[in-house]
């Protein structure tokens, strides 16, 4: 098993060369987080940007998985842990407790401070070098893990945060107790994503609602939140995910890769712009 360092020794230097950090957040989990943090970030990569994954969900690390990284050795320098970089010109990185874990099956029980001391290595002793936006995967809810993040990266700029939400009024009203917790943190809101927010036949390519649509639009509406777009439920994007696969280089023509690409260049802008 990894060692967890004394907070003491922990880098404070390694976020120097990222420019933008952004929390991706829900306020609840089954609502695709983690798909949309790792479509954001292969539609970033594919932009021409530098792109970094924390993933700080430490009871379901699913994004290596997501990525096609398999457990990968992790090494380190002199600046702290080398970041696990998925392809050759190192334009996509990550780093996941995933990585760490002797046993993939192995589960992670542990208590408030262990977690809080791993996040806060996470945060600070991963040499990420230069970046243009780091995206911060965080765990469902309002827990111990958010507030860890936020502690942590206290002495560096947090932009702002994407909330993850599906078209049913359940869902959504999760993410407003998820808006609270920002307002109440300081964090800024970026927008919302409503994901799953109908579903593409496999054969002709149609949308359909099967569930519902518009309740992320609307409860962006209502809090006064930007919009960024939504993401419908698509078997390609589930099969590309499913098995580790590039999307948007396998679908580039596709609606889904058009709406991830324009999310992505919306927040792109609101970064450029802030």
């Amino acid at each position: 098993m990894f060692e967890i360092q004394n907070m003491e020794e922990i880098n404070d230097g390694n976020l120097a060369q990222v420019r933008h950090v952004v929390l991706v957040l829900s306020g609840k989990g089954g609502v695709g987080k983690s798909t949309i943090t790792t479509e954001l970030a292969l539609a970033l990569k594919h932009a021409g940007k530098k792109v970094g994954i924390l993933d700080v969900d430490l009871c379901g690390p699913s994004i290596p998985r997501m990525l096609s990284m398999g457990r990968p050795d992790v090494h380190q320098c002199d600046s702290g842990w080398v970041p696990v970089y998925t392809d050759a010109q190192k334009s996509l990185a990550l780093m996941s407790i995933g990585f760490l874990l002797e046993d993939p099956d192995e589960a992670v029980v542990w208590r408030g401070p262990k977690k809080t001391a791993l996040i806060g290595q996470f945060v600070s002793d991963v040499a990420w070098g230069e970046l243009d936006v780091l995206l911060v995967d965080t765990p469902p809810g309002t827990s111990d893990e958010h507030l860890a993040v936020l502690e942590n990266l206290k002495k560096h700029r947090v932009d702002g945060a994407i909330l993850v939400t599906t078209p049913q009024a359940v869902s959504t009203g999760d993410v407003r107790r998820e808006i609270t917790f920002c307002k109440k943190t300081g964090v800024r809101i970026l927008g919302i994503v409503e994901n799953m927010s109908g579903f593409v036949c496999p054969h002709c390519s149609e949308c359909s609602n099967v569930f519902s649509k518009g309740g992320g639009e609307e409860l962006a509406k209502m809090t006064g939140s930007m919009f960024l777009g939504s993401v419908p439920l698509d078997p390609l994007l589930s099969a590309s995910i499913e098995e580790g696969r590039d999307f948007a280089q396998s679908f580039p023509d596709s609606a889904t890769f058009s709406a991830i690409s324009s999310i992505s260049q919306t927040l792109l802008n609101s970064l450029q712009t802030d």
